[in-house]
């Protein structure tokens, strides 16, 4: 089916702008079947399973239905779970960021009633709940229905085989006649058609297949990382595997477009691809990739759907996709041809619970490994690179350089000296031994460079301030920053060499402590 974009829908102008935000280019087939169905006030049954984005799909039109100045509850989302229930919440705050009168409340279980009380007294004119907690509001009178205009029922499936039945339709009786009612599930079941046919009002039934996708060839590993953290990551990734051509996913296109900056004041061949680019600097981009000049290509999805390329031998997902649908569409775009691919998840707070959506989808277990530390970047790629070498020594024709060798060692080298010595000339180019090149030396820690900032005690100024500061003008966290001496009108801080170029950029623009500070490279201390 054709899809939707969501600068095609009627939407209000606040809605466009966070989903902007979100980085939704374009509606997931259950989004651009259920929207417009939900937005003309129909009464909707979607089947569809978790991670297609059924979220949006009834949170977008209980937003344009919301009146922000009626303090009244005008929306009751039902979830069979507190994570769900959360999960849900949270999206629909970030959909409703620009709402700024608006209210939402998550309400379920485990959480001590007296705080939800608090907050429903204040107004609030959309909650999410489990069914039983919500009962309970009702029944205390704390939860009146009398102005509900929309009514979800969401995982109906999941909610009734947890015994919810009864709860459910206690919730529903004491709603208007006079409402609109959705139901959203995986299966179709009969009593959950029996629901609908006692409470829904001449229901659109909508359906999309979710198609089973696997790639078991690729190998796949996730990380639990701080946003802060994630180019320092990514960073250390690329350099430990080197892949020649190389993916990288965000969800937006701001996201793209501050991440290629980054990545190329760090010094790699990066560019980007996203939907406000004319198609002749797309085809500009492409050109470069296929061929090399561009070693890291940063996309948005939809951007993404043109590139046929073989060799990419690893993919990133900057970001956790929005759709199950898309993680396989992505890490599909490595290990092709019969070749072996990697792909690479960055996982940020709640976005472990997508994680578990995609894993069931896909079928596939998705390793999580640790972060590695700067001293196993180096580890790992000298792994990496005596194994390649050993495959040299079994597989192919080394007697011309042998007899290179049987040369020096006339003149009194040994065969072990010569090989060390071509080792650290290949392994100096490839860690970057002379990555400081430039600032000389500052007197810092090795593999570091330390750095001045015009500021100190009397700006109040602690090393904990620096580290923030620090953080948020450049993403490098507080584990890779290295020694920190604070004194009365200034400080010095050591960064790690190959993030120095990209500090000292970022940081002459930045601020520490809301002041904006000048930094340089620091001379020798004597």
């Amino acid at each position: 089916m054709e899809k939707l974009r969501f600068s095609d829908l009627d939407l209000s102008d606040e809605i466009k702008k966070a989903i902007v935000d979100m980085g939704f280019e374009e509606a997931t087939p259950i989004q651009s079947l259920a929207i417009p169905h939900v937005l003309g006030g129909k009464d909707v049954i979607g089947q569809a399973q978790t991670g297609t984005g059924k979220t949006a799909a009834f949170g977008i039109p209980i937003l344009e239905m919301a009146n922000p100045e009626d303090k009244k509850l005008q929306a009751v989302i039902l979830c069979p779970t507190r994570e769900l229930a959360i999960q849900v919440a949270e999206e629909i705050r970030n959909l409703s960021k620009y709402m700024k009168k608006l209210n939402v409340l998550p309400i379920y279980g485990g959480q001590p009633i007296e705080r939800q009380i608090k907050a429903l007294k204040k107004g609030v004119q959309i909650i999410i709940g489990t069914p039983g907690r919500v009962m309970d509001h009702m029944r205390r009178g704390t939860l009146k229905m009398s102005n509900v205009k929309m009514m979800v029922l969401d995982e109906a499936d999941e909610m009734l085989d947890m015994g919810f039945r009864e709860d459910i339709e206690y919730v529903l009786q004491d709603m208007p006649q006079e409402r609109q009612t959705l139901l959203f599930s995986a299966t179709m079941s009969k009593p959950i058609l029996n629901l609908t046919k006692k409470y829904q009002n001449n229901p659109e039934f909508l359906k999309v297949i979710h198609q089973q996708m696997t790639v078991p060839e690729i190998q796949q590993i996730y990380f639990e990382v701080k946003e802060k953290m994630k180019l320092e990551l990514l960073s250390r990734l690329v350099d430990i595997y080197n892949p020649q051509l190389s993916l990288v996913f965000c969800n937006t296109k701001r996201r793209v477009d501050a991440l290629v900056t980054h990545l190329q004041v760090r010094g790699y061949l990066a560019d980007g691809l996203h939907g406000d680019m004319t198609q002749n600097q797309r085809d500009r981009v492409m050109g470069k990739f296929r061929s090399g000049k561009i070693e890291i290509l940063v996309a948005t999805d939809v951007a993404a759907r043109g590139i046929d390329v073989d060799d990419i031998e690893a993919v990133f997902n900057y970001d956790v996709p929005n759709d199950d649908e898309y993680y396989v569409h992505r890490i599909g775009r490595t290990g092709r041809a019969g070749r072996t691919g990697r792909a690479f998840t960055f996982v940020s707070g709640r976005e472990i619970y997508q994680l578990r959506d995609i894993q069931k989808f896909t079928k596939t277990k998705i390793e999580q490994h640790r972060i590695p530390s700067l001293a196993d970047v180096e580890e790992i790629r000298t792994d990496i690179f005596l194994e390649k070498v050993k495959s040299v020594v079994n597989n192919d024709d080394l007697n011309v350089y042998i007899n290179l060798i049987e040369r020096l060692m006339e003149e009194d080298y040994t065969s072990v000296e010569t090989a060390a010595a071509l080792l650290k000339m290949v392994m100096g180019k490839q860690t970057g031994e002379s990555s400081d090149e430039g600032f000389g030396d500052t007197g810092a820690s090795p593999g570091m460079v330390r750095f001045f900032i015009n500021a100190g005690r009397k700006q109040k100024v602690k090393a904990k301030d620096i580290v923030k500061g620090v953080a948020e003008e450049t993403g490098l966290s507080g584990q890779v920053i290295g020694k920190i001496d604070v004194y009365e009108k200034f400080s010095f801080v050591e960064i790690p060499e190959n993030s120095a170029k990209e500090f000292l950029s970022l940081m002459n623009r930045g601020h520490i402590k809301g002041k904006k500070v000048n930094v340089e490279p620091a001379n020798k201390r004597e």
